[in-house]
């Protein structure tokens, strides 16, 4: 006799009492804060809590310097500037990721291209980005997603051939790995963000990591007003020569990721350990398609992610209605899950419409292939299927554990050996 469903009035499969928030906070992140008001610094690009940040992220990531930054989102668009990147160029960027991957290359004044992603990876599809590229393509930027690397060498192997830069978007992939070296490590520059989901977290916040001292001290101009730098001492010169922002950072979010950073790579390994577990448990059950990683990358899962299949299973739903018929059934067992993007970015109305900055229709307005720039939706086909099987499963961080990967395993094979019962109830009032 099969186990009743908790969504038909069962015993629910996981005690949702056990689950714990991220980030794990403690009494060492407390004595990391409160020591920054015995500094005395709150603020300032010389404060030593952001310094120290700097140079302990640079060394963990591989890379000559780092500058912090007030979001992952500035971290970016202060790379496409230290790039001299705006007006009239174009920059590929993958049509599955947050929006921030594609609106920072906006704000630069510059055009987004969009390119359809790897169906297994959900990263860019080095396949289809030499179609896009034109004379005006002057970078690409490729988004670690999900705690995943893009296929590096293949995309770098491409920018060297048509000249182009190449700006890692790692906003959500700390200490995740590729062939061996950190995300980071292969582009110009690369940003990551600080926020307070990510793998590594200081409440807010961001960081931008390159080799080049050229792009170091362009960069340092650009997040405070455009003001000056001295060669020698580095040190802010009130002289603004270029037009910059204030995008720093704070001694308490710096002391508070410096602090987490201690525990990064022990949390990231809990996360491997918890989502191993969950996808070999999974593994036997048709319908459910968990995370792919390729051999050679190293996944540190910000988000895990999975993939309903109702053509595998005795069901008539189409993907989108088998998905949220399922997340019902999941989400009443106890399971935390949910979409992230419900769409591609270029589906999104701000590239349908493309009214731009203020409504100006800036930057596509302001050049010919910007007003004939069209983001057609069936250009990127394997994102759209994503988009209408996926959903994420909450709750793998530290200091969760495999007590609780068992419950959700036990939720999903109760959900999966009563799909009539579930398409019984997918009208049902129950918001996943």
């Amino acid at each position: 006799m099969r186990e009743k469903i908790a969504i038909d009035g069962g015993r629910p499969a996981v005690d949702t009492k056990i689950i714990k928030p991220w980030p794990v906070l403690d009494e060492r992140d407390r004595e990391a804060v409160l020591k920054v008001f015995d500094n005395g610094y709150l603020c300032g690009s010389e404060a030593p809590e952001v310094k120290k940040l700097e140079e302990e992220w640079a060394e963990y990531i591989g890379r000559a310097h780092c500058l912090t930054t007030s979001s992952g989102t500035a971290a970016l668009h202060m790379a496409l500037a230290a790039l001299n990147i705006g007006p009239g160029d174009e920059v590929i960027v993958p049509a599955y990721t947050f929006l921030a991957s594609a609106s920072c290359i906006l704000h630069a004044g510059a055009i987004p291209v969009f390119v359809d992603i790897n169906r297994h990876t959900y990263t860019i599809d080095p396949d289809k980005i030499e179609e896009r590229i034109t004379e005006n393509t002057k970078a690409v930027i490729p988004v670690h997603l999900h705690g995943l690397s893009c296929d590096m060498t293949r995309i770098k192997e491409i920018a060297e051939k048509h000249k182009l830069a190449v700006i890692e978007d790692a906003c959500q992939a700390h200490g995740a790995e590729y062939n061996g070296k950190k995300a980071g490590r292969f582009g110009e520059l690369a940003a990551f963000s600080l926020n307070s989901s990510k793998n590594l977290t200081g409440g807010e916040g961001g960081l931008l990591v390159m080799d080049d001292e050229n792009y170091y001290m362009k960069s340092n101009m650009l997040r405070m007003f455009g003001d000056e730098i001295d060669d020698e001492t580095k040190l802010r010169v009130y002289n603004a020569s270029i037009l910059g922002y204030m995008y720093r950072n704070q001694e308490l979010p710096a002391a508070l990721a410096r602090s987490q950073l201690k525990r990064l790579d022990e949390y990231n390994e809990s996360r491997i350990t918890n989502c191993a577990y969950l996808s070999r448990g999974l593994s036997g059950i048709a319908g459910v398609h968990s995370p792919h990683v390729p051999q050679g990358y190293k996944h540190v899962y910000w988000m895990y992610v999975v993939e309903f299949y109702p053509e595998e299973v005795d069901t008539g739903l189409s993907p989108v209605e088998f998905r949220i018929a399922v997340e019902k059934a999941l989400f009443a067992e106890g399971v935390q899950v949910g979409q992230w993007q419900t769409m591609p970015v270029p589906q999104q109305d701000l590239f349908q419409t493309k009214l731009g900055y203020a409504g100006s229709g800036y930057p596509w307005g302001y050049t010919e292939r910007g007003k004939n720039m069209a983001y057609r939706v069936g250009d990127y086909p394997n994102a759209v299927d994503l988009c209408k099987r996926y959903t994420v499963v909450a709750g793998i961080h530290p200091p969760n554990g495999t007590v609780l990967m068992d419950m959700y395993i036990e939720a999903f094979e109760k959900v999966f050996s009563n799909l009539d019962i579930v398409e019984k109830h997918r009208n049902d009032d129950i918001i996943a």
